[in-house]
């Protein structure tokens, strides 16, 4: 049983959904934080708040945190947390696939072999071929 756990563990896609978790962790901070201290000041700079919790409330009062317990407001600022996730997110992969073309645009083209050794290819090939049907050896 030991030595089938260990199998598993060992399996390319457990190590590699591990380094996945483990990764999308650390991005989950990058993106709490530019929502956190970039997206949402800009919101309260706009509107006055940060947060719409206290906006259309309803209901009885809960006693120990002393709001109403219902709240459309409340329900408004999930969603607005939830695109600004997003923006910040959009933003990030944005990012990321334009260091990507610029990476790739800058690798040199791969050279193109010179003629001798083209021609040399294709008799190689061309050889290797007469040589299938013959029903000859091929050689190394």
């Amino acid at each position: 049983m030991i030595a089938e756990f260990k199998e598993f563990i060992a399996r390319g896609n457990m190590v590699e959904l591990a380094v996945a978790f483990v990764l999308g962790v650390a991005f989950q901070s990058v993106i709490s934080t530019i929502t956190e201290r970039v997206l949402t000041p800009l919101i309260a700079w706009v509107f006055g708040e940060p947060n719409f919790d206290s906006l259309l409330t309803f209901g009885a009062v809960d006693a120990e945190t002393g709001m109403r317990v219902g709240s459309v407001g409340a329900v408004l600022t999930a969603l607005i947390n939830f695109l600004l996730v997003a923006l910040a997110l959009f933003l990030v992969v944005k990012a990321y696939n334009r260091l990507q073309r610029l990476r790739a645009a800058a690798e040199p083209e791969p050279e193109e072999d010179a003629e001798d050794v083209r021609l040399l290819r294709e008799i190689r090939d061309a050889l290797t071929e007469r040589d299938r049907h013959d029903g000859s050896p091929t050689r190394s």
